[in-house]
């Protein structure tokens, strides 16, 4: 596991570095999916750098970025698989706000157990697996030997919730529901701060404890939070299906996911 977690984790910064040199262009041209979803360059750039890492370990890749994955009738014999998202947060890219980000994950028998997600602008990893434990290291692509990263990383939580009760939720995709959800924590506690954030990085913010909770009533894919989940898990944290409260499941036939609702590590 340790081995394919640096392997993972060498994957991400060398995307990172790809996402970086689109990200300082003067221009970024923008295609746009079937879906109207945006895709640049930099995407397609990252996804071939991680294909190549990962494609040493012979387990299949389920990626964003290449529609040949998505087929269930292959899919569904994978025992293990890859779930990726070259560059989550396109959008964030495109508004040059920083806040976008790469993830991996390692899904068995549709449980992911490995992640990894990088965020390239502020030089910040954050990686878990089963086993290790959840954890965050800065200035990460400036390590040169994958042995330091296990060395200098800090492990997650790196605190306590805060005690205003705090949501995390999408920069760019809001929902009624979700302000619903907003307006009745409003009423349960006395204070209530809500802070938006681009891509997976709520994900770290809630594995971090800089946050208590972090609802998403609105669509999003597998390859969106495979390592968020991974990462909050192995800080304390819980991801669930809502309002079911089901464990999520993975390389599924319908790759959108249904809602969810993540939470930080609950101080004893």
């Amino acid at each position: 596991m340790k081995e394919l977690l640096q392997l993972t984790i060498s994957a991400s910064i060398e995307a990172g570095k790809a996402i970086l040199n689109v990200y300082k262009l003067a221009a970024i041209e923008v295609e746009y999916k079937d879906d109207s979803t945006p895709l640049t360059h930099a995407d397609r750039a990252s996804n071939d750098i991680i294909d190549k890492y990962l494609s040493t370990t012979n387990i299949p890749m389920l990626s964003e970025e290449d529609s040949r994955t998505h087929d269930f009738s292959t899919r569904k014999t994978w025992d293990k698989c890859w779930i990726v998202d070259p560059l989550d947060g396109t959008k964030e890219f495109i508004k040059r706000n920083g806040e976008f980000t790469v993830n991996i994950a390692l899904a068995e028998k549709g449980h992911p157990i490995l992640g990894v997600i990088y965020t390239p602008v502020q030089d910040v990893l954050h990686f878990a697996a089963e086993g290790i434990g959840s954890f965050r290291i800065d200035k990460a692509s400036e390590i040169k030997s994958p042995e330091d990263f296990f060395a200098l990383a800090k492990q997650l939580p790196l605190q306590l919730p805060p005690a205003t009760f705090t949501i995390v939720g999408s920069r760019s995709h809001a929902s009624p529901e979700t302000d619903a959800f907003v307006e009745e924590q409003r009423k349960k506690f006395s204070e209530v701060d809500f802070v938006a954030a681009g891509s997976s990085l709520k994900f770290c913010l809630i594995a971090e404890g800089k946050a208590h909770v972090y609802p998403r009533f609105a669509p999003t894919m597998e390859w969106d939070t495979a390592a968020g989940q991974v990462i909050v898990e192995q800080a304390g944290g819980t991801f669930v299906e809502w309002p079911s409260q089901k464990a999520f499941v993975y390389n599924r036939e319908e790759l959108r996911n249904n809602w969810f609702l993540v939470e930080a590590k609950k101080s004893k």
